[in-house]
């Protein structure tokens, strides 16, 4: 594959976009804004490729080389075993990984627990590692779709599933039973640009973790 000069960063579509943009803006690394961008995939500026991908796409372009440098939620790396390395936690995006149940559930602490619990989520590692470490059988409904559905409709017991207000939970009469891990928006880099762009990489690193410690 060939391999272009300048330094791409891979950046979340989503919820993250605004936070990442804003973030690049506040290192003086590049300036565009979400209008700006439009339907655009691929923007170049500064000697800069700026790649706009699916969030949950981010780890792929980074391992696979496709970008140097890439912007993702640590929710999404919980999920992938790639190659790349973790550099700053950026702190925005903040949010939970939770275990909800409905509200009239008897469902509280592990004591409560069913001998196999079955649960709904986006994020089958995780929840299966979590419930492991607590030897907690269960049965992971994979749903791609919105899960706070799923046991309303008896589908499962409970749900896995991120939260940063609750807001969503509450109108789907869903309270929390416990936190799997809280999440912020990383920056990954690729093992080979580390070594064969050091000094250009870690500029750039340098300026987003400054801009994060100055936070505004």
């Amino acid at each position: 594959m060939a391999r272009s000069n300048k330094i791409s960063i891979a950046v979340p579509t989503g919820a993250l976009l605004p936070g990442s943009l804003k973030l690049l803006a506040r290192a003086h690394i590049a300036r565009l804004s979400a209008p700006e961008l439009g339907r655009k995939l691929l923007v170049e500026r500064n000697g800069l490729r700026v790649v706009l991908v699916r969030p949950a796409d981010v780890p792929a372009y980074v391992d696979h080389g496709a970008a140097d440098l890439g912007i993702v939620g640590k929710d999404v790396l919980w999920e992938s075993e790639g190659a790349h390395y973790e550099l700053v936690d950026l702190r925005f995006g903040a949010c939970q990984l939770v275990l909800a149940v409905p509200e009239g559930s008897t469902l509280a602490g592990p004591e409560t627990w069913p001998p196999l619990m079955r649960v709904a989520t986006k994020y089958p590692r995780t929840a299966t590692w979590w419930f492991d470490a607590r030897g907690q059988a269960v049965e992971v409904v994979r749903l791609h779709g919105s899960v706070e559905l799923a046991p309303q409709v008896g589908l499962v017991d409970a749900i896995v599933d991120l939260t940063a207000s609750g807001q969503t939970l509450r109108e789907n009469r869903l309270r929390v039973a416990g936190i799997l891990g809280s999440s912020t928006a990383r920056l990954v880099a690729n093992q080979a640009s580390l070594k064969t762009r050091t000094d250009a990489i870690q500029a750039l690193v340098t300026r987003m973790r400054e801009a994060v410690g100055n936070g505004g």
